[in-house]
């Protein structure tokens, strides 16, 4: 969970929430604007949120089309010229949506989610030209007898293939990772060892796949971690009344053991640490070649909510040599103008697949109901990537983009998708679909949206409270 910390950080999640919402928007609803319009249907009004107008502009064409900007940024609409809405004179009968053949009013539904996902395609290709820095899949710390560690899995293994597709970044290796383990339960990875020889391994989860689906669950749940340089356990700051600074802890020291436990570098200090918040320790440390025995208790600070240990140090800056560089972590993805758009749409179409597939297991109850996120989980991540760079804010738009365009596409009521299905049915039986069944299918998609939201906000307040 990605949570601000400060009143700042809080404020730059909520102007991204908005920019990312509005962006987003803008291009769904333009979607539905242009191709109503390039096929003669009269559009009426196009807003980019709901509620009270804070800002209206009425076009000068003949058509008179009000553009609003609205008081509550969760969606907008197009408000296209309807016989079901009330009297349409009769020179306008023509331009009515409901007076069109299927074919365009089909035309219409569709051109929201597809903008979306063609949006997508040139954030990604924007991203894929200008090169984007990612993460390589290197394994970090496996955890002793997790399941990570029962397969095979070792420190700084480089995940080369999951599922049968290859995975050289991280975020590649996550979704094949979730994707795996959501149909059977296990997880069929290829690595390649810091030798080079490569190995196939099953990580077998059996019946977890809902637990380890769920927010921050999935690494700590299968044992293993993403790699980090490692550093030495040798103090390089002490904070001013900071537990380390009341034990007398001096720059220089080295921490070797916290109760007898043994500290191999500074990540595994702050393993031993974290997890004990106001606990009573002994250290074992080296200082000018002596080795001293040094009391101290574990000071206690907030992270996310939650009561963390934290004794007050920073380490060197010195990475230990491992069979890794730093330089062997990130994988550079960059193309030329043309291959970029390729790559950009094979990555929109394979994240679209996927996000259909998640889907499908939530409903089938492979996927747990609290991977749903909502409004304030957007927000943060929204903020965080702003914080990270223009390239990191890119990529969550269009992941963004992409599970707006797939979600409208759903054959549910009250979205384009579910509209789509009227359509097609008015086509098979040869005539329009009774104002009954609109109005109970109308019903029936507001249920549906109001308990999604209700369980997507409920999910964001519990992480939260956790």
């Amino acid at each position: 969970m990605i949570t601000p910390s400060n009143p700042l950080e809080w404020l730059i999640a909520i102007v991204g929430f908005i920019i990312a919402i509005g962006i987003l928007v803008s291009v769904h609803e333009f979607g539905h604007y242009w191709v109503a319009r390039r096929l003669g249907i009269k559009v009426l009004r196009f807003s980019i949120g709901f509620g009270k107008p804070l800002w209206k502009r009425v076009g000068r064409d003949q058509d008179r089309v009000e553009y609003v900007i609205a008081a509550i940024p969760l969606g907008g609409y197009v408000r296209l010229l309807d016989e079901r809405e009330g009297d349409v004179p009769e020179h306008d009968l023509p331009r009515a949506f409901t007076r069109q053949p299927v074919w365009k009013r089909i035309a219409v539904l569709l051109a929201g989610p597809l903008f979306n996902l063609f949006f997508a395609v040139f954030l990604y290709w924007i991203l894929f030209t200008a090169g984007v820095p990612a993460p390589r899949s290197i394994v970090g710390d496996v955890e002793p007898n997790s399941i990570a560690a029962q397969a095979g899995l070792r420190f700084e293994d480089h995940i080369v293939n999951v599922g049968g597709q290859p995975t050289d970044t991280w975020e590649e290796a996550t979704l094949g990772i979730i994707d795996d383990l959501t149909d059977d339960g296990q997880i069929h990875m290829r690595v390649r060892g810091v030798d080079g020889s490569e190995r196939d391994l099953i990580l077998n989860a059996g019946n977890r796949s809902r637990e380890l689906t769920q927010p921050d669950a999935l690494m700590p749940g299968l044992g293993f971690d993403i790699w980090r340089p490692r550093v030495p356990a040798v103090i390089a700051t002490v904070m001013d009344d900071s537990a380390a600074a009341r034990a007398g802890l001096k720059v220089g020291d080295e921490i070797l053991k916290v109760d007898q436990l043994p500290v191999a570098d500074f990540s595994e200090l702050v393993t031993r640490v974290k997890p004990y918040p106001g606990r009573d320790v002994t250290l074992e440390i080296r200082r000018d070649g002596q080795i001293l025995a040094v009391p101290l208790t574990i000071g206690e600070s907030m992270e996310a909510g939650k009561l963390i240990g934290r004794i007050g140090v920073g380490p060197e800056n010195k990475p230990i040599k491992t069979g890794r560089t730093f330089e062997d972590m990130v994988a550079l993805q960059k193309y030329g103008v043309f291959a970029a758009v390729g790559q950009a749409a094979t990555k929109t179409w394979d994240t679209s697949v996927f996000t259909l597939r998640i889907v499908g297991r939530i409903v089938t109850g492979n996927v747990s109901l609290k991977a749903i996120s909502g409004p304030i989980s957007i927000a943060e991540t929204a903020g965080f990537a702003i914080r990270q760079g223009w390239r990191f804010f890119l990529g969550i738009l269009a992941l963004i983009s992409i599970s707006l365009g797939v979600l409208n596409l759903l054959p549910i009521p009250i979205l384009d998708g579910g509209q789509i299905v009227y359509q097609l049915a008015e086509l098979v039986k040869g005539k329009p679909v009774s104002e009954r069944a609109l109005q109970l299918g109308h019903s029936i998609g507001i249920a549906m949206l109001i308990l999604m939201m209700t369980l997507a906000f409920y999910n964001d307040i519990v992480r939260h409270l956790n």
